[in-house]
């Protein structure tokens, strides 16, 4: 089984103008359209059996609007292997019902983005937010380290990440892009060996070039994912790729291709999350 935990897809109406914008921000070509239906076609030509949609609120309004459509998509493509997340945001009121309504809804886990939403990510609303997420048994899955869009202010970095660690037993817990993107000197020094999950996302293949701001990312190369996955623990690695930002084949032969033994090999790309989403 082929799990990819870290997937995003927008609105036929929206998916047009998000592709040119990160494209023309970052420098990155983007792989697809960007919708849904083009996120499950991808899954079909590449042997993906589940993918999990990530949506971001960026203000509490969009909340309850993301969620609604997380759950008329998985209810559409869910048959097709769609495995949807929902959206919290650090100002939602009424946390502790919102939590339940999610997990009462079938989502599996939230999506927070610290940079889109403006609050660094040991800040008491997330502390609060993971506490909630424990207690429905939610997983929750952060963006870590740096953001192409918004290189200049990291609200979630290692420092921070390991803040939490320290304040709360975090075991539901998923850092996207290996633990930090661009940041995985301290992630390994600090991170690797933590209670917590870490995703592949756009950190094994993807082109970044942000000239006019000064990013240029460079993704890990086979040495370095080798050691870090296992410095962490295989078992508490997860494939993901987040297209439409990096193409999901190219991260799923990449992978396939890499060092790490067949066993590693499937525990990443689909046995962990197997077992942490609860499919079968």
């Amino acid at each position: 089984m082929i799990i990819d935990i870290h997937a995003h897809a927008y609105p036929e109406r929206i998916a047009k103008k998000v592709k040119e914008r990160m494209e023309s921000v970052s420098g990155s070509q983007v792989e697809n359209v960007g919708t849904p239906e083009a996120l499950v076609d991808e899954m079909e030509k590449n042997g993906v059996d589940h993918s999990v949609f990530l949506p971001v609120a960026t203000n509490t309004a969009q909340v309850g609007k993301l969620n609604a459509q997380a759950i008329r998509w998985m209810e559409e493509y869910g048959s097709r292997g769609l495995v949807s997340f929902a959206a919290v945001h650090p100002d939602t009121a009424e946390l502790k019902m919102v939590m339940r309504g999610i997990r009462n809804s079938g989502l599996r886990g939230i999506k927070i983005h610290p940079d889109y939403q403006e609050t660094y990510f040991d800040d008491i609303r997330y502390l609060r937010i993971l506490d909630a997420a424990a207690e429905e048994g939610l997983l929750v899955l952060v963006h870590a380290g740096m953001d192409e869009v918004y290189p200049d202010h990291i609200h979630c970095d290692v420092k921070r990440i390991l803040h939490v660690l320290e304040e709360m037993e975090c075991s539901h817990l998923i850092l996207a892009h290996m633990g930090g993107w661009q940041m995985w000197t301290d992630v390994k020094k600090y991170i690797c060996g933590a209670p917590v999950f870490m995703d592949t996302a756009f950190s094994l293949t993807g082109t970044v070039s942000v000239e006019n701001r000064g990013v240029y990312g460079k993704m890990l190369d086979d040495n370095q994912f080798t050691e870090l996955v296992r410095l962490h623990g295989v078992d508490r690695v997860l494939f993901g790729s987040d297209t439409p930002w990096s193409s999901q084949k190219e991260n799923l032969e990449w992978i396939q291709k890499c060092s790490l033994n067949p066993e590693e090999k499937t525990q990443i790309l689909g046995e962990n999350a197997r077992k942490l989403l609860t499919l079968v």
